[in-house]
């Protein structure tokens, strides 16, 4: 028996007669962890597409178990023996946890009580702490990736495809996935892993295969990279100095208050919350899933609603607001942008030029309704190329974006409204070195233009690269606010957890 089990040959795909991938080869051995890097835009989603049934190749050939194989779909593909875990969740959110695990798998008799049991016993043994009878939309991005990862696994399947599997993940739930992936690897399943955390590549790959502008640039043991070498090889270029840069020795001081947030509630994720945010800072907000981070700033934006009674005040330059929905907010200057860009973010099916020309109408008053083309082209190509947004054409979908990119026309939506106050829930989340260093100089930019920026993230790197001041949440509430000057990563994750 061959030591390949699946296997691509100068695979290639056309979008518009450009390339997304060109020429790649590609091998998977068996029982292997295989890490898949580079740049968004690079190919890596195309490339496991391909291999998942989702897209089909232009040119080229694919073999599994050395037979020539070529799915066109999700279904043939899982027939045989290949199962993908995409980025952007592919759950039915009106469905429970246990029809969601089941689905496609069901019998021509179904006894529900069965079926939650059987997905008890599964989710307790994979460690996911995740309630069977729990309806996916009422879930959080990390429930909803446990419940993901638990599906393919439970298809047996021989290669398993994860696409940034770890995004939305704590620092304990990573290590039950780690520990997952690794018994998977022992039974003899093959594992595709892409990630944007390169440390993650380093720590749990047996092989990195790195990809340039749908191109293969090489591949070879973990052992032998480092992270630098990684960069080098997706960017063309050394960014180990600009990523995340050495510590801050200044901070910019703070300009007049644009935010003022006093006792906010919303049962059961804030609890009491209190903070101030400030023209022409970067205010890092820093804390583990479920300490009321994004809840917190979705009710200053009117994307959720603060308790009726005894909820809180909000104060917008000194002024006493409640926004019930976005509209009123954003008029008012306040853009979020959100972590959850499939979902909240775009129009998926539209062109880049109207996702963003659609971010400024909505801070038009509502008699303005009409879509002038000329002026969404104008606006659509000014963003685009000032965020350096990579697509096959001006008029093409956002779908057809890599995430990275996706991310980027959801920054522009918002930026393209002039707010006063900005909030990036997860800025970087899901997208490559390169991507990570432009949005960092907006965000930068920003707050040197005299905005107030608001960066919430859970990765600490990120909050300690950006912030001027820093935030700690936990169980509903800032608990700590650090100086960048005087903040380390102790500190900061001993608040978090304490």
């Amino acid at each position: 028996m061959s030591d390949i089990m699946l296997s691509l040959r100068k695979a290639t795909k056309l979008y518009a007669g450009v390339p997304a991938i060109d020429g790649v080869d590609f091998d998977l051995r068996r029982g292997e962890i295989h890490a898949l890097v580079g740049e968004n835009g690079a190919g890596k989603s195309t490339l496991t597409k391909v291999m998942a049934g989702v897209v089909t190749l232009t040119s080229g050939a694919m073999t599994v178990d050395g037979a020539d194989v070529a799915p066109r779909t999700p279904l043939e593909a899982r027939n045989l023996g290949i199962a993908m875990v995409f980025q952007e969740n592919s759950l039915v959110p009106t469905m429970t946890v246990a029809q969601n695990l089941f689905l496609g798998q069901e019998k021509f008799y179904n006894r529900l009580r069965g079926i939650y049991i059987a997905a008890q016993q599964f989710l307790q043994s994979l460690n996911f702490d995740v309630t069977p009878t729990a309806t996916v939309s009422g879930l959080g991005a990390a429930k909803k990736q446990m419940v993901e990862i638990a599906r393919a696994v439970l298809h047996r399947a021989k290669v398993i495809i994860f696409d940034e599997p770890t995004a939305s993940l704590t620092p304990e739930e990573k290590k039950y996935f780690f520990d997952l992936v690794r018994d998977l690897r022992k039974r003899g399943v093959s594992i595709v892993f892409i990630s944007h955390a390169l440390e993650e590549a380093l720590l749990l790959a047996d092989r990195i295969t790195v990809l340039r502008d749908g191109k293969h640039v090489v591949t070879d043991d973990a052992a032998k990279f480092d992270r630098a070498a990684i960069v080098q090889a997706m960017v063309g270029r050394d960014l180990s100095n600009t990523l995340y840069g050495a510590r801050k020795r200044s901070v910019r001081p703070a300009g007049p208050r644009v935010l003022t947030v006093q006792n906010l509630k919303m049962a059961p994720m804030v609890k009491n919350n209190s903070l101030s945010v400030f023209a022409g800072q970067i205010t890092g907000v820093f804390g583990l899933v479920g300490a009321g981070r994004t809840e917190t700033f979705k009710i200053v934006s009117g994307v959720l609603k603060r308790d009726f009674f005894h909820g809180g005040e909000i104060l917008l330059h000194d002024k006493p607001v409640r926004y019930r929905v976005p509209a009123p907010a954003v008029k008012a200057g306040i853009a979020y942008v959100t972590e959850d860009r499939k979902v909240e973010g775009f129009f998926e099916t539209s062109s880049i030029a109207r996702n963003i020309y659609l971010g400024l109408l909505s801070k038009f008053p509502k008699g303005r309704m009409m879509l002038s083309r000329r002026e969404t082209e104008t606006i659509g190509k000014t963003w685009i190329e000032k965020l350096r947004v990579r697509a096959i054409g001006d008029h093409g979908k956002v779908v057809e974006l890599s995430g990275g990119n996706q991310q980027k026309v959801v920054i522009a939506k918002s930026l393209v409204q002039e707010p006063d106050l900005i909030i990036f829930d997860e800025p970087t989340r899901g997208v490559d070195v390169g991507a990570i260093v432009e949005i960092h100089e907006l965000i930068n930019q920003l707050a040197d233009e005299g905005k107030a920026v608001v960066v919430i993230s859970s990765y600490l790197p990120e909050i300690m690269a950006l912030s001027d001041r820093i935030l700690v949440s936990r169980q509903g509430k800032v608990v700590e606010e650090f100086s960048a000057l005087d903040a380390t990563e102790e500190r900061i994750m001993y608040a978090a957890i304490h």
